[in-house]
């Protein structure tokens, strides 16, 4: 639906929906010739940067709502508590630090007014106190689209509050691990920079509770550590697995000669390598990778150690180190060793180990053999077993943390942790309108924007086709159909009526476990798939040329040459030097990203992820190189936004973690692509930006996703400014504005919506500067229903029903100045009144106090929710009744006015 359209539009709505909404226009002309009195700015707190840059009181009745889907995403990190046993933490990868106080069946995220990144590697509790947290930031679960962290934060009063204590450039933190006599006394294991050597890695210890940190541990710039455990008897003793990894865009190498397995007995004061003399004491021979180790509970010189290598699997030394037996290599429980490769010996039987892996597996017999144990996802990464009562254990992996109570027979739900991890958000055209993405590791997902009920519940969305990592390209004149991609350029096209699913690849080949020189198309993972904004028949699907339909994907052409660098040294087999990975998520040379101007059919942009931005003016008949020439080569465009506006302006974001450079690079041109200027004026110097939109109503307004938030710019870019508002702290993937709504996809807390730009789109330097002022409403919409919200952790929200009513004030009056807000009729007429304390004239018979909502008040901006009904009936003294007192009828569709009184100063919009 457009953002404002007149009643007549109304038949154009699906029928099944039109009794939900009857638009109620609440503003009668145009926004922008009044936007100057809208609203103002405090003057006590001037504008810092001038023109385009605004006082963060002014944004204060902006608050962003959580769509859902309430589905857990990748998870890293997780414990217990030890004489606690309903309490459990869980490190979202991305999503922040979650609790639950009663064995998981609810979570709820306490990390979010304190932390500077949402990644999380590694939780430590310190057993003699455990109101003391330590938290390592940087998930160790290091996919090619892995965040990193910003070091360690600490809590001693049980997570309630926290502290950065340093470790900024560890980047990955594998494991934190507290003294069980001396919660002051931590240490933490850093895989370091992923994409770059760098020297902050190792071990670090802290003995006054990470005022001060010493390394304790280092091999070299490349090498850092997957693991660390401490004997449970004797927390002197200490193995730590070091491992050499090192990512690029186009490869992951897990190995060399840095990696090793080591051994401190005197509490990290010094150390021996383990595998540095291998012949004789039974560790593989060659090169090692990754490494991680535990110590047995119940016969401590018993250690167990998951060993990546030509002959590796799992390995147990019965004399705490000295020599090693592999006692299983089977596949199951050693693939993809970069990403699982992690054991646990159980806390009260020697003979019970657990793997995580691709599924989770339990050993009797020393690991000789192993049973899988059905917990609710794939992908395990992490486990804590109480020592006190080993059937007691949380569990983490792809879709969240889940506890057990009964040693792994049964688990708690992970359908309960809103930390989905989505590659990117778009929207279709009906009403309510629907969010689509693809989450990580799970299935694509349709959610609504709102619905009529208590919240957006489980009921309310499902799988659209596709997979796990694709674009989604609802249709635009048909918003049943929907076309889903995943990996290996595998693409359906998938009707919501008939729930007919169709393959229509572009290419029917299934590349996996090939590197990108075998292939004859590269389709990146996530690789793009869009409509036509002026042919709703046409779909472009990419891979290193660009493919396009005319039939909803029944047959496909290739409309351009090889649109990357194509460089052979970048398109081998990703992996080694001991295992190869060739998921595509390493494929290299490809077409990142994809959009044809809405405002010019023909006018193809295509960003590669080897650096190049390529543009078509006439529907792909003839391709230019408009590459800014400042951008460092081998850059990944990751968004492309043409103007809405006009079809020679662009705007392109682009990244470069994987080249491990974390500067935002921000580019936009008005020319078709001959000059580009540089736009990240305000932005963090060390915060890349994924995606920046522009808004269709007001020309130069731009939102973008950063790598920890949400930011927003009134000059094109020159100044920016956060947009944070309640937003917690993680990577937002994509941005789309839908109306008059702002709607973004995040990695690690799901769909998040900014319900009514129209205060960003009045928002001018003269508005600031003004004394009082009421900004023009957006239409209302009347629902059947209501879709009211209700305070429910574990359903999306609904926005408030009935009419916003944003105002501005410069300070908060005193009590004895009147603050009052009037819903009037067309003639002018009041419907209802409202101030402070209340429903002003409001026939509450005898109740002796107000009825209805307050008026709030304070500097800045505040808001106001007519719910659309006049007066209530009068009410008969003595009454009872079993229900609520009934409500003032709805008022009918048509056009409305809102007063506001401040004092003596009156605005009506």
């Amino acid at each position: 639906m457009p953002s404002r359209f007149p009643l007549s539009r109304i038949a154009s709505i699906p029928m099944s929906l039109a009794s939900l909404a009857l638009l109620v226009a609440l503003a009668a002309s145009s926004a922008a010739a009044r936007a100057a009195t809208a609203t103002r700015e405090p003057a006590r707190a001037p504008s810092r940067a001038g023109a385009g840059e605004y006082d963060p009181s002014l944004f204060s009745a902006l608050r962003w709502r959580l769509v859902g889907p309430f589905r857990g995403g990748r998870a890293s990190a997780v414990t217990g508590v030890r004489g606690e046993p309903h309490v459990f933490y869980m490190g979202a990868c991305g999503g922040g630090v979650w609790r639950t106080t009663d064995t998981g069946q609810h979570w709820e995220c306490i990390s979010d007014s304190s932390f500077g990144t949402g990644s999380v590697g590694a939780i430590g509790v310190a057993p003699s106190d455990p109101n003391v947290i330590y938290v390592g930031m940087g998930e160790e679960t290091i996919r090619g689209n892995v965040s990193h962290g910003d070091g360690v934060y600490r809590s001693t009063d049980g997570g309630h509050t926290w502290a950065h204590v340093g470790l900024e450039q560890t980047s990955q933190i594998s494991r934190v691990r507290v003294d069980p006599r001396n919660p002051d006394v931590v240490y933490v294991a850093a895989i370091g920079h992923l994409f770059g050597p760098n020297p902050e890695r190792g071990i670090y210890r802290s003995k006054d509770g990470g005022r001060s940190w010493e390394r304790i541990l280092f091999v070299d710039e490349r090498t850092g550590a997957s693991d660390l455990a401490m004997d449970p008897t004797n927390p002197r003793v200490l193995y730590a697995g070091m491992w050499q990894v090192d990512r690029k865009p186009w490869t992951l190498e897990s190995g060399g000669p840095g990696s090793g397995l080591w051994k401190s007995i005197d509490g990290g004061d010094t150390w021996k390598c383990l595998s540095k003399d291998r012949p004789g004491n039974g560790l593989p021979k060659g090169v090692l990778g990754k490494i991680n180790v535990s110590v047995s509970g119940a016969r401590p010189e018993r250690v167990f150690a998951m060993v990546e290598a030509e002959e590796g699997g799992l390995y147990r030394s019965d004399d705490a180190g000295r020599s090693w037996t592999r006692v299983n290599e089977e596949n199951d429980i050693r693939q993809r060793a970069w990403y699982f490769n992690r054991c646990y010996a159980d806390p009260r039987d020697a003979d019970k180990v657990y793997v995580l892996n691709v599924r989770m597996f339990g050993s009797k017999d020393g690991g000789r053999t192993f049973r899988p144990i059905r917990a609710p996802h794939g992908d395990n990464h992490d486990l804590w077993i109480d020592p006190d009562d080993t059937d007691r254990m949380v569990e983490c992996n792809d879709g969240g943390a889940t506890v057990s109570t009964d040693g792994g027979e049964t688990w708690s739900t992970v359908d309960n942790q809103p930390t989905a991890q989505f590659y990117h958000v778009v929207t279709d055209r009906q009403f309510p309108y629907r969010l689509y993405g693809s989450q990580q590791d799970n299935s694509t997902v349709s959610i609504p924007s709102r619905t009529t009920g208590f919240g957006i519940e489980p009921t309310d969305w499902y799988d659209v086709g596709g997979g796990e990592s694709g674009w989604i390209a609802p249709s635009r004149d048909n918003p049943d159909v929907i076309f889903a991609g995943s990996y290996d350029g595998y693409l359906t096209r998938f009707d919501v009526k008939t729930q007919q699913r169709r393959d229509v690849n572009p290419y029917p080949d299934n590349p996996m476990g090939a590197g990108a020189e075998a292939a004859k198309y590269r389709f990146q993972w996530t690789y793009p798939i869009v409509t036509s904004p002026h042919d709703p028949k046409v779909l472009y699907a990419a891979a290193n040329v660009l493919f396009r339909s005319r039939d909803e994907g029944q047959s496909w052409e290739a409309i351009s040459p090889d649109l990357t660098r194509n460089d052979p040294t970048k398109l081998g087999p990703s992996g080694g030097p001991i295992t190869k990975d060739n998921t595509t998520i390493e494929y290299y040379c490809t077409i990142f990203t994809v959009a044809e101007s809405p405002k010019q059919a023909g006018v193809i942009w295509c960003g590669t992820d080897d650096g190049l931005i390529q543009l078509t003016t006439d529907g792909g008949k003839s391709w230019h190189n408009v590459t800014p020439r400042e951008l460092p080569e081998w850059s990944q465009i990751n968004t492309i936004e043409p103007s809405p506006h006009d079809a020679a302006t662009a705007f392109a974001s682009v990244v470069r973690y994987k080249l491990d450079d974390f500067r935002p690079y921000v580019y936009v041109t008005h020319d078709f692509g001959r000059s580009w200027r540089k736009i990240v004026g305000g932005l963090p110097e060390n915060v890349f930006v994924r995606a920046v939109r522009e808004d269709p109503v007001r020309r130069g307004l731009l939102y973008a996703g950063l790598e920890n938030g949400v930011w927003i710019s009134f000059d094109e870019g020159a100044r920016w400014q956060p947009l944070q508002r309640n937003l917690p702290v993680v990577p937002v993937t994509d941005l789309e504005v839908h109306g008059d709504d702002l709607a973004i996809s995040t990695q690690g807390r799901s769909f998040w919506i900014l319900d009514d730009l129209g205060l960003l789109r009045q928002l001018t330097p003269e508005a600031a500067h003004a004394r009082a002022g009421l900004f023009d409403p957006s239409p209302a919409i009347r629902m059947a229903g209501g879709g009211f919200g209700f305070p429910r952790a574990d359903v999306g929200q609904n926005p408030p029903v009935g009419a916003r009513i944003r105002f501005a004030l410069d300070h908060a009056p005193p009590d004895s100045v009147p603050v009052r807000i009037a819903s009037l009729d067309a003639a002018g007429d009041t419907l209802r009144a409202f101030d402070r304390k209340g429903e002003v004239l409001a026939d509450t018979a005898g109740a002796g106090k107000p009825a209805g909502p307050k008026v709030p008040a304070n500097a800045g901006t505040n808001e106001f929710v007519w719910d659309l009904r006049g007066r209530a009936p009068t009410r008969l003294e003595g009454l009872a009744l079993w229900g609520r007192n009934p409500p003032g009828t709805l008022v009918t569709p048509g056009r409305y006015q809102v007063r506001l009184t401040v004092g003596s100063q009156s605005i009506t919009r």
